[in-house]
Parts: C-alpha cells; structure tokens; sequence
C-alpha cells in the first residue's frame, strides 16, 4: 500500500467507521455464538500471497463483527463506559501515525512534555492539592497509565520499597526478604479483584476491611485491624481504596489520620468515579484527597477519551522514580540532568509508552470542560431516570444509593430468581447487563455506559426487562 492508496482507503475507513458508530444499535449488542467460533472462519496458516484489502474488509464483517459485543452501543449497559469520542479518536490515528515509544524526554520530547501539562490541566479540573500538580516546580505531578490495575500496583510496589528502605535505614541487618514477609496491605472488602492482584504480584499480604450497610469503610476498623496487625509482628505499609461500586464518600473515614502516623501509603482509585469531580457537584466526594499520596481514574471511562489512558498522579515524585529508576547507558541523555526533564519511563511497568496525551489534547479542546461537565451530568441525570422506573414498580428494589450513572437493583425475591431474569436479558441481546454481589445478594447492574444513549433507550431497556420479569413470573416454579 503507497501513499495514494492509504489516502482512499483511509477516507474508507473513516467512513465506515463513521457508518459504524451511527447505525450501530441495529447490531445486536451481544454475540449470538460459541466460543472457538472464529477458527473455523479462517485459514490455519498466514496466506503466502498477498491479499487484496476489499478481501479484508469483506471479511471484518464476517468474521470479526459476529464476535464484537459492542460496547458503544446505547444498549451496552454492563461493566462501565469504555469512553469514546470522534476527537480522542482523530488524536489515537495521529499518535499511531507519528509512532513514537516516548520512554524518555530524548526519545521525542513533545510526548513527554505534553503529557505533563496535560495531567496538570486534568489535576486543575478535579481541583487536586496542589502538591499533586508539576508544574515547573512541584514534587508531584502526573503520569498515563494503561490502565487503573497498572496504577495500583505501581503505587504499591512504590510502598512496599519505601517501606522496606525505612525498616532498613533503623536496622540495616534485617534482609529485604524478612521484610516481605511482614508487609501488609489492606482494602475495602467491597474493592476490585485488581487490587488484590498487585498484592499477588508485589508478594505482600491484603488483608480486607468489612463495609458498613452503605458499603463504606469505616477508619475504626481499619484502625483495629492496623494495630492487631502491628501487635502480630506484621508491618502495615499501603491502603487502597477502590470506588469500584461508584461509591466514594466517607474518603476521609477511610483514609484516617493515624495512617500518616503509620508511615502507610495512601492510594485512592476513583477509576471510573473521578471523571465526575470535574463538576463542582461531584467534587466534595474527593474531599480526603489531599491525604492520599497517590491518585488514579481513567479518563478513558467516562471522559469521552478512548482506552487506554489512565491518569495517576503521585504526591512526591520521588517515591516512585526511586523505586524503578535504571539507568543503562543506551537510555542516558544529556538534558536529564537538567531539572526540566521527566523521563516517564520511571513511573510505569513497561520501558516503551505511546503518545497518550494527545487524546486529552484534542478532547479537552474540542469539548472544554464545560462540554466534558455537560456529558457527565447527561448521563447521571438517565442513571438517575432509571432509577425512577425501578422505584415505581413494586417488584423491584434498588439495592444502594444511586450516585452516578450506575443503578443497582434486583427483583424482590431469591438469588435464583434473579440469575434468571439476566439470563433471560443476556439471551435476548437487545440489551446487555452484568451482574454483581452485595451483602450475599444477587444483584444487577445498570450502568449508563455509551455517550449515544438517551432517554429512549432507558425506556426501551426497562420496557424489555418488565416484559422478561413478566414472562417470568407466569411460570408456575416462580
């Protein structure tokens, strides 16, 4: 493919991208087949000629779409938004093409420059301490991560060699794998299974805090569970709290004053709550922030900017360089010396990154944060429209407090009454949910997740599950 093909086929793709995206409630937002399906489909081997490429995208659409469950459709109501945008998707064709790997400021400075001023563009609009803001002079500042599981577990590995340093510095004997042994971290027992998986990978012990009825973690008990801890030998260092069912107040009860005493590290992941603390409303549910030494949330939730681009930023940048930093001679440059340089490659598990910033570039500018602030409250506002139609049939319940744009609700009655209800709404395939568990309950979760979606689908959607519960509840077993 030359120069002159790519511009056609690149009209193509934008046009069927385009047509995708516009018709795409016509597709079924579940796949309808079994696993292995695609293997049948196509050859065993790579083809020994070259293809043409109407060949290829003839078959995009016989193979590929089949198995897509489309997650921008405006009947995708499961897991959480996966953040879409025609800028934030110009910027990904502008990155791919530029191809730079900005593991440091050497290896194309604009990709490490501009992603600084962006995450502190991104800090200012949540309103963050300023000791999390770069600038030209600060001790914190931001990074992108690919996801919100790779800030967690950077900020613990962060922890745990602060923690091992600080032991080591009053008793210098004391081997690096004694110390392992000790540490302890903990979090909510309501947290993402992510959180639990650093630990795994960091080789330390997590130990989970039990949630009020409100789902919140209460400092008394971390407090409790800290000091038998310490009495045990052990050597508490991290705390995470995860607002993975959407729910952050009582930050400040969870992140306890005592815990600075403690010498632990602080981490708040607000993964797909924190794009909301961008409007003033949203805003006192971060307050406890200026606490924590390392946040997180993916704008590529709930930010309109595609995946991957997950924004971290630490308090003391220090920590985390100290804890990665490795300088081979091949990625030594001249100007990193200088005070001015970040080399990114630092902050992150992988060397090689791609030019992420250019999605908040193009989206911040496109949108401004008035626009960003108007399609969070839009979609609160169907969150909170669905709410009103499970209210108002008795046969159902909300489960917790609506906040955002996730409602969690279930039909009165058994655990199995419920199972059946999805596994009626997942065969159907004119919507999609997933489910999750609270307080030994089977509940369903409503996530408001497409930037299409409107009040008309929220209808639709509820009309489709009163007429399954109806079909349901005529069988004589119910």
């Amino acid at each position: 493919m030359d120069a002159a093909e790519f511009r056609r086929r690149g009209k193509e793709m934008v046009d069927y991208v385009a047509d995708y995206l516009e018709n795409i409630e016509q597709r079924p937002v579940y796949p309808d087949l079994e696993p292995g399906y695609l293997r049948s489909l196509i050859p065993n081997e790579a083809p020994a000629e070259p293809e043409t490429y109407e060949e290829i995208m003839k078959d995009v659409e016989r193979v590929i779409m089949p198995g897509i469950t489309h997650w921008h459709s405006p009947y995708f109501y499961a897991y959480f938004p996966a953040a879409s945008s025609y800028p934030a998707m110009l910027a990904d064709m502008l990155c791919t093409a530029i191809g730079c790997i900005g593991f440091s400021w050497a290896a194309s400075p604009a990709c490490t420059e501009l992603e600084t001023v962006m995450m502190d563009w991104l800090g200012k609009m949540l309103q963050l301490p300023e000791h999390f803001i770069a600038g030209t002079h600060g001790h914190g500042g931001g990074v992108i991560q690919g996801t919100a599981s790779e800030a967690t577990l950077m900020s613990l590995l962060a922890a745990r060699c602060k923690a091992v340093r600080r032991v080591q510095a009053s008793n210098s004997e004391l081997p690096e794998a004694e110390i392992f042994s000790k540490l302890v971290a903990y979090t909510s027992e309501q947290a993402h299974s992510s959180v639990e998986r650093a630990a795994l990978i960091g080789g330390v012990m997590m130990r989970k805090v039990p949630t009020d009825n409100s789902y919140a973690v209460g400092g008394d008990m971390l407090k409790k569970m800290v000091e038998e801890d310490k009495a045990a030998g052990l050597i508490p260092f991290y705390t995470c709290k995860h607002t993975f069912m959407c729910y952050p107040n009582n930050l400040l009860r969870f992140l306890f004053l005592p815990g600075n005493k403690e010498n632990m590290w602080m981490h708040i992941d607000a993964a797909y709550a924190g794009s909301a603390f961008i409007c003033p409303e949203f805003r006192p549910l971060l307050n406890g922030v200026e606490y924590a030494d390392s946040f997180n949330f993916n704008p590529h939730k709930w930010l309109l900017v595609n995946f991957d681009c997950s924004a971290m930023w630490v308090k003391k940048r220090a920590d985390i360089i100290g804890a990665f930093k490795f300088e081979p001679l091949y990625l030594k440059h001249e100007n990193q010396e200088s005070g001015l340089v970040t080399d990114y490659r630092h902050w992150q598990i992988p060397l090689g990154r791609r030019f992420r910033s250019l999605k908040l570039w193009f989206v911040f500018r496109m949108y401004g944060l008035s626009g960003l602030q108007a399609h969070i409250r839009k979609q609160v506002g169907l969150a909170k429209e669905f709410e009103s139609l499970v209210r108002a049939d008795k046969r159902f319940e909300i489960c917790a407090e609506v906040i955002m744009g996730l409602v969690c609700f279930r039909l009165k009655g058994s655990n199995e009454l419920n199972q059946d209800l999805l596994k009626r709404i997942t065969n159907g395939r004119e919507i999609h949910l997933v489910p999750c568990q609270l307080s030994s309950r089977f509940v369903l979760r409503f996530a408001i997740c497409a930037r299409t979606t409107e009040s008309r689908h929220i209808q639709q959607a509820w009309h489709h599950i009163t007429q399954l519960t109806f079909e349901l509840l005529q069988e004589p077993n119910h």
